[in-house]
């Protein structure tokens, strides 16, 4: 039999997947909107992001609201610091993808100034880890956790990939600044949603062990000692 906090806790770590399904989504779907520049889907990502928002503050007000009922010890407590700390890195990879759609809107009709080739696979990358990422706090799996913060390099070779393109772009024509500049946005986001799934690793590893570690380029850095 399951004791009460154990039930809690499942019930929160299943709203926080929900919610993790839901920005593995917009990832991808940012991408995809800004491809075939469809402007008012764009916009309902934009006002999507709220929901978005509502549950991740709903998830974190439970959260501490659990805590001060139950007064959780050790591991409990671990898994409820995670809990917190997921929900708010999900919450701002949301914003990446919110980001990008913005751009679409702005950009409005105007042709992108380049196919796009490596920012797909930028968001596909970023969109698995994070599936991943959240598989292994479900499963309390921190050889996963351990081995996909080396995936980050490869999202790292895209984006210097991706404005290296640009640049040639800009040199050619300085009037594509503004187009190249969009675009070197939306790799940023896709970056930076990448360095917000390591993050999510290293609370995965936490929760299991109690060590918090930091992925500082090739090897992690034990931060406890």
């Amino acid at each position: 039999m399951k004791t009460p906090l154990e039930k809690e806790l499942e019930a929160l770590q299943d709203r926080l997947v929900d919610l993790g399904v839901m920005v593995e989504r917009s990832i991808i779907d940012a991408v995809e909107i800004l491809g075939g520049r469809r402007i008012e889907e764009a916009k309902r990502l934009i006002e999507a992001d709220s929901e978005i928002n509502r549950r991740r503050y709903q998830i974190e007000s439970d959260t501490l609201v659990l805590i001060a009922r139950q007064q959780p010890m050790a591991k409990d407590l671990r898994t409820l610091a995670a809990i917190l700390e997921i929900s708010g890195e999900l919450e701002r990879i949301a914003d990446y993808s919110k980001g990008i759609a913005k751009i679409v809107v702005k950009l409005g009709e105007n042709p992108l100034i380049k196919p796009l080739i490596d920012i797909p696979r930028m968001a596909a990358l970023a969109s698995d880890m994070l599936h991943r990422a959240l598989l292994a706090f479900v499963d309390r799996d921190i050889e996963v956790a351990n081995a996909i913060p080396g995936e980050d390099q490869q999202i790292d070779d895209l984006y210097d990939q991706v404005y290296r393109e640009l640049m040639t772009y800009v040199l050619a024509d300085p009037r594509n600044i503004d187009g190249a500049s969009h675009l070197m946005w939306v790799a940023h986001n896709l970056e930076r949603a990448a360095d917000r799934v390591v993050n999510i690793c290293e609370r995965v590893i936490f929760t299991v062990t109690g060590e918090l570690i930091e992925f500082d380029g090739e090897e992690p850095v034990n931060k406890s000692r």
